[in-house]
């Protein structure tokens, strides 16, 4: 079927619209020459953060670059993710270093040593200037929340990493601070979640 008059005049604004963007693009995209390491936060009540730093993970793996991976307060359970991140031991480490939320550990003291632990390990793969092009640190946030670490050393090893090192911070409520030191910030908002209708966390989607 042809086309009639009015279709043919609609896609001829569209394509003249599209060179207009696909121009301003170009620009924008020739301005934009550095290059360095960038510091991530994903936090906020929805879900989804630290899917997406495993799925950047998943990019560095891809680009045959190293990953380290520390988690903060998971532990105790087997997830869908560790199982497929080792599968590549050279490009990845993934290291559960929590023991549960501290709502289940009802220890504080306890909660502080095992974060502190997790901490020397994650900086020490952060400030390394030769290895881990990625270091991911998952809920940590939540470590910086109950003040289980101070904020300022966080602050400090980020101002000391190399200049390459991406380190991608996730959790919610992170601290202002935090925020304004990251190059990339994004807040995930819970519009729906089947929780709150009484299912239960599921294999392959929640962990």
């Amino acid at each position: 079927m042809s086309e009639t008059p009015d279709e043919d005049a609609i896609n001829a604004r569209h394509n003249a619209k599209m060179k207009v963007i696909q121009a301003a693009r170009a620009r924008m995209m020739g301005e934009r020459q550095e290059q360095r390491g960038l510091v991530i936060v994903n936090t906020g009540p929805g879900k989804g953060k630290s899917t997406a730093a495993f799925g950047m993970a998943a990019r560095m793996i891809g680009h045959g670059r190293r990953v380290s991976v520390i988690q903060f307060i998971k532990g105790a359970m087997e997830t869908g993710e560790k199982a497929v991140f080792d599968a590549f031991p050279d490009h990845i480490e993934f290291r559960p270093m929590g023991e549960g939320f501290t709502w289940d550990t009802q220890d504080r003291a306890r909660d502080i040593a095992v974060a502190r632990v997790a901490w020397e390990a994650a900086k020490a793969r952060l400030l390394d200037p030769n290895d881990w092009d990625m270091v991911i640190c998952d809920e940590l946030n939540i470590v910086l929340r109950y003040e289980y670490l101070p904020l300022q050393e966080v602050l400090d090893a980020i101002a000391a990493k190399p200049l390459m090192k991406h380190f991608v911070i996730t959790g919610r409520n992170a601290p202002q601070e935090l925020i304004d030191a990251a190059d990339l910030v994004t807040e995930m908002n819970q519009v729906k979640h089947p929780f709150r209708s009484g299912v239960k966390a599921q294999a392959g989607v929640e962990f």
